[in-house]
């Protein structure tokens, strides 16, 4: 916990509001959870706020392990500010695209109006974004192999027949994060070792100094 704060501190955040979830009453879990009521409106701010305070589904223990892999290793590999920085970008790219493209498909009737009341909730995409950005800590030649993984994994059901905009926000939180390369700059890589510095010769002693007369 001393090396990833932010980590933990959001996982602490998310453990109470999934506590206060489960005791609240049905319309209130609907209302976070799910839809609103009233006409279709696009509203990026209650997606961007609920998404990081909310855990979609309600099982906090899942995302505690996977926060412990991913974010954690992050934030102790890139520091506090760009390990933030990243989940930051890569949650609001996702959830203004999204809610685009949703505000978009009503609007031309590609959607319901249902659809458009629809309320984005859940930390997948800040965390899809840390997941990405962590390929350049993976060393060469691996460092392709898990790069392909992640497109695979989260590009796989973009690519389906049933795919969501939910799964176009997790394709955009991974480009993302794969954008965030300059971020990542000077940050220590594994399986590289600093050179030794130096060592400075001491300067000779007096003793050392003096020299016999000659005979």
């Amino acid at each position: 916990m001393v090396t990833a704060p932010g980590t933990y501190s959001w996982l602490a955040v998310l453990f109470v509001t999934t506590v206060l979830l489960h005791r609240t009453t049905p319309a209130f879990e609907d209302g976070t959870s799910g839809g609103v009521s009233g006409g279709p409106s696009w509203d990026p701010v209650r997606p961007l706020v609920s998404g990081v305070l909310w855990i979609d589904g309600g099982h906090w223990l899942p995302y505690a392990v996977l926060f412990t892999v991913f974010h954690a290793t992050a934030e102790h590999w890139l520091g506090t500010l760009r390990w933030l920085a990243v989940a930051v970008l890569a949650h609001v790219l996702a959830v203004l695209l999204g809610e685009g493209v949703l505000g978009w498909a009503v609007r031309y009737g590609d959607a319901s109006q249902s659809a458009g009341n629809t309320l984005e909730v859940g930390v997948s995409y800040a965390l899809a974004g840390v997941v990405a950005v962590l390929t350049y800590r993976v060393p060469h030649p691996w460092r392709y192999v898990y790069a392909f993984a992640v497109l695979v994994f989260y590009g796989v059901p973009l690519a389906a027949d049933g795919r969501t905009v939910t799964d176009l926000g997790h394709v955009t939180a991974v480009l993302t994060g794969l954008a965030c390369y300059r971020l990542t700059r000077g940050a220590p890589s594994p399986g590289k070792r600093k050179a030794p510095s130096p060592k400075k010769r001491e300067a000779p002693s007096p003793e050392e100094t003096e020299r016999p007369a000659a005979q």
